[in-house]
Formats: structure tokens, C-alpha cells, sequence
């Protein structure tokens, strides 16, 4: 091995550099603090690698490499540089201009983070290759009222129909409370949010429909509880509908365990959800105040889509809201013009159009109820449909927000790291050995967890893009299975209504 090293180093290189390239300072530095043997070592192969045959001449590189080698010296020039970026940096003054253009292109092609492409298009294929290939149906159904006054609560019966290994039956039926829901929700953004997943929100509380619920008649709360109960389905079925997810124990745990552990966290009034209230505020200003120096457009991109999607969502929400309204308020009306009709009819003495105005305060009755059932659709299939997908963006936001704090992780890592490089220099100059050695662990954990963050980060990233791009094909069909229900109930409300108007139109000709 000595041999070797010594066939490696030759005196004459330094005479060389000397008299074609000037002196090294970086090499004169390295010499004399004797920091750094291992860099020292990394350069022996490399000229080693570099000398093919004696030293020519007429070399037109730098002294030491034969033209017809350059080729190969540029390779190993990029070997170099992917091995140790600090000796490179201590060598691009010895190596020719062209050298680092061709070292540059190389890299791009060692390095990861530099890849533009693996194409986003590639992704998702993959994503749609390895699509929902599992059978899973869970059913919401039979929400039951327990106890009496402001201590009752509600019950909702969660039916599982699955093929699945995974679980132990391919039918299950369990009670489950609106806190046990809240409660796996809480469980699953402690442990994958931070993972770059998109976890579907479940519907949110109301104070007010509970009060009625609980201190109220059970007609008066019908429509509040049926609404929560088929948010509730959507909602499992989405978390659901994410193999991730699915896989999660307390998913399982959910959907087949007889009994849950109550939740207790998730209560308005509580402590624990004050301060969630406070921690929400903190990081809304903790947002605003990160600056996120965005390296990838892609991101930069689409955030700022699902920001311009939310925003028309909530347009288009409160335009559907106030068009269920008005088909409320016109079935109201409907209703009394046909009580005003049948008075009218039963008041006049010409049988024909007594007859007449009779049918026709029976035909706008059947209207009235056409004009109840459309705005209950009008309300369930786009009002909810619409309200869900609001929540769902702010949940895709929030996946935004944890991939910019584990940016704000790394970011922070490294200026902790260049602190302790800089105590170590101040040490260093300061001549305090007994010192130093600490110093040196300080950065040796600092870079293993600089280079952590930096993991995470790329990790996060690259689960937030399939994420967004499931979330995406998810959104088409999604969209498109309630816009196709909704049209069906309208055209049939449509239908109904003309067979009405036809079928009544001979008693109004047959008038006399």
C-alpha cells in the first residue's frame, strides 16, 4: 500500500503546478493545519487516475494530461466531484475552464434533486397503474338519539362490506359516536400529516344543530342529523379510498372494533380544544411571516390553484345556498297558492270551473312537493357535495403548509450548522484545543441532522405530489358522478312537471 501511495505522489507535481498554474493555496492550507487527511488521500487516486503514460509536453491542458485524454479527464473530474465537494471546489483553479461545464451537466444526472424530470406524466401512470385495486363499501346509516336534555348524545351504525385480507370479517357492523369520527381524525394527522399526506376532513361541528338535537323534537333535527350522517359516510369513505390511510391500525381498529376508547380531546369547549384554537392562530401568523424560497415551480404552481379553486368554491357554494333558499321559499309559496285555489274553487258556482280550479290546486300541490324534493337535491347533491370539497382544499393547503415547515426545519438545521462551523473558527483561532473536540461533535450531529431535514423535505415533497395528483383524478370523478345524479333529478323533476301541465291542460280547454 506504501508503494503504491508513493507511485501515486510524485515530487516533480508541485514544480509542475507551480510552473504552468502557479501555487495552490488551497493545498499549501491543507498541508500546514493537517486538518483534513482524508481529503489528502482522496486526491492520490485521482491523479493516479489522470496519468495514463509519462508526462507530455505539448499537453494542451494543464501539463499533466495528454490531449487525447481529456475526455477522461473531465469524467474523473466529475467522480470527483460527486465523491467530495469540498476538494472539488479546492481544484476547479487547477483544472481548465471547460471542465466545469462538463462537471456541471454530469452532476445534474448524479444528483437527485437536481432531476427535472422524472415526469410528473410518469407519476401518474403509476398512480392510475396502481390505482384502487381493493373492494371496500362503508355504509352510514340509522343515527339514533341517546339519553335525554343537554347530556344526550347520538349513535350512527358504520357498516364495513370489504374482500379485504386485512381485515378479519368481510361484514361489520359497529356503533360509533360523531367524537369517535373526530377522534381518528386527530390520530391520523398526528402520525401522517407531517408525511406529506392529504387527510380528509370529517364535517364540522355545530353547536346549534346539536342543541336542537338534544333539547328539540326528533322532526325538528331530521334534516341536521341526515346531513351529518351522509357527510359522515363520505367522509370514511374518502379516508378510505387512500391505501395509506387503509392501512393505518386505527382505521381498521374503527371500522371493526366493537368498543373505541372515548375521545375526549376533541370537545369545543374543552381545554384541548382551546388550545388547538390557540395553536391555529399561531401558526396562521407563523405563515405569514415564512417566506418560502420555492424551488420547484411545480408546487408554487398548484398551490396557488387549489387557493384560486377555494376561493370560486365558495362562490359558487353560497350561489347553490341561496338557490335552495328560493326553491324552499317557492314550495312555501306553491302550497299557498294552491289552499287559495281550492278556496276559490270550492266558492264558485259554475261546476266546470269549479271543477277546473279543484284540479288545479291538487296539481300545485304535487308541485309544491316537486319543488321540496329539487331543493332537497339542489341541497344534498351540490350544496354537500360542494361544502365537502371546501374542506378538502383547505386540507390539501394544510399539506402545502407541512411541506413549507419541513422546509423551515431544514432551512433552521443549516443555520445552527454554520453557527457551530463558526464557533469552531473562533475556537480555532482562539487556540482552545480543549474545546475544539466538543465543537467538532457539535457539527458532526448537526450535519447528520442537516442532511436529515434535507431527506424529509425531498421525502415530503414527493409524497405531496402523488398525493395532489390522486387528490386531482379523484376530484374529476368525483365531480362528475354528482353533476351526472344531479341532472337525472332535475330532468325527472322536469318530466314530472310536464306530464302534470299536459295531463291538466284538457280540464282547463274543457272550461264552458
Amino acid at each position: 500500500m506504501a508503494a503504491g501511495s508513493a507511485g501515486r505522489i510524485s515530487p516533480q507535481f508541485p514544480e509542475i503546478e507551480d510552473s504552468r498554474t502557479g501555487s495552490c493555496p488551497a493545498e499549501e492550507d491543507s498541508d500546514n493545519e493537517g486538518e483534513d487527511i482524508f481529503t489528502g488521500n482522496a486526491k492520490s487516486p485521482q491523479l493516479n487516475k489522470g496519468i495514463t503514460g509519462p508526462v507530455n509536453k505539448s499537453s494542451k491542458s494543464n501539463g499533466l494530461f495528454l490531449e487525447e485524454e481529456e475526455q477522461d479527464m473531465f469524467k474523473e473530474a466529475t467522480v470527483e466531484l460527486s465523491l467530495d465537494n469540498s476538494e472539488n471546489d479546492r481544484k476547479k483553479d487547477s483544472v481548465k475552464p471547460s471542465v466545469s461545464a462538463s462537471s456541471v451537466a454530469t452532476s445534474a444526472n448524479l444528483f437527485p434533486q437536481k432531476q427535472t424530470v422524472k415526469d410528473y406524466e410518469e407519476l401518474e401512470e403509476e398512480e392510475e397503474a396502481g390505482g384502487d385495486q381493493f373492494e371496500l363499501n362503508i355504509k352510514v346509516t340509522d343515527p339514533k338519539k341517546i339519553g335525554d336534555g343537554m347530556n344526550a348524545y347520538v349513535v350512527y351504525t358504520v357498516s364495513t362490506q370489504t374482500e379485504l385480507q386485512m381485515f378479519r370479517h368481510k361484514q361489520m357492523m359497529v356503533k360509533r359516536r360523531f367524537s369517535d369520527f373526530l377522534g381518528l381524525y386527530e390520530k391520523l394527522m398526528e402520525k401522517h400529516a407531517s408525511a406529506g399526506l392529504i387527510i380528509p376532513p370529517p364535517p364540522e361541528k355545530s353547536i346549534l344543530g346539536m342543541t336542537k338535537v338534544k333539547v328539540g323534537k326528533d322532526d325538528s333535527s331530521a334534516e341536521f342529523l341526515e346531513r351529518r350522517r351522509a357527510s359522515l359516510e363520505r367522509y370514511l369513505n374518502r379516508v378510505a379510498s387512500n391505501p395509506t390511510l387503509l392501512q393505518d391500525p386505527d382505521v381498521r381498529e374503527f371500522l371493526e372494533k366493537e368498543e373505541l376508547p372515548r375521545a375526549v380531546s376533541t370537545q369545543t369547549l374543552s381545554g384541548a380544544g382551546f388550545l388547538k384554537m390557540i395553536n391555529r392562530a399561531t401558526e396562521a401568523v407563523n405563515k405569514m411571516t415564512i417566506k418560502m424560497n420555492e424551488s420547484d415551480i411545480w408546487f408554487e404552481e398548484k398551490l396557488q390553484e387549489v387557493e384560486c379553486e377555494e376561493q370560486q368554491l365558495r362562490k359558487l357554494h353560497a350561489a347553490v345556498d341561496a338557490l335552495v333558499s328560493h326553491r324552499r321559499e317557492l314550495s312555501t309559496n306553491t302550497a299557498l297558492f294552491a289552499k287559495s285555489v281550492a278556496m276559490l274553487g270550492s266558492a264558485e258556482d259554475n261546476t266546470a270551473l269549479s271543477r277546473a280550479l279543484s284540479q288545479l290546486a291538487d296539481l300545485e300541490e304535487k308541485i309544491e312537493q316537486l319543488n321540496q324534493e329539487q331543493a332537497n337535491n339542489d341541497f344534498f347533491l351540490l350544496a354537500e357535495h360542494l361544502g365537502d370539497y371546501i374542506r378538502l382544499l383547505s386540507a390539501v393547503r394544510e399539506a402545502f403548509d407541512n411541506r413549507m415547515k419541513s422546509w423551515q426545519r431544514w432551512q433552521d438545521s443549516q443555520a445552527t450548522l454554520q453557527k457551530k462551523r463558526e464557533n469552531e473558527a473562533r475556537l480555532l483561532w482562539a487556540n482552545k484545543p480543549d474545546k475544539l473536540h466538543q465543537a467538532k461533535e457539535e457539527i458532526s450531529e448537526w450535519e447528520s441532522k442537516v442532511g436529515q431535514c434535507e431527506r424529509d423535505f425531498e421525502r415530503i415533497s414527493s409524497t405531496l405530489r402523488k398525493e395532489v395528483m390522486r387528490f386531482e383524478k379523484e376530484k374529476i370523478s368525483d365531480f362528475k358522478s354528482q353533476i351526472v345524479k344531479y341532472l337525472e333529478t332535475l330532468l325527472h323533476v322536469q318530466q314530472q312537471l310536464i306530464k302534470y301541465w299536459e295531463a291538466f291542460l284538457p280540464e282547463a280547454k274543457a272550461i264552458a
